[in-house]
């Protein structure tokens, strides 16, 4: 299952994100997603370290 999120980013962030996701072969809602769900696992680790 997929949700739909509507981001709305600066523009010079969105060029950096269009930059760095070509640069990674990857669409820029495939990059997003990757960099989400690593900051996603990253809190969840710190998370387990604190408790």
């Amino acid at each position: 299952m997929t949700k739909h999120v509507n981001l709305r980013l600066p523009d010079g962030v969105h060029e950096k994100a269009v930059a760095a996701a070509a640069a990674d072969d990857r669409s820029l809602n495939s990059w997003l997603i990757a960099v989400v769900r690593r900051a996603a696992e990253e809190s969840e680790r710190r998370s387990a370290q604190e408790a």
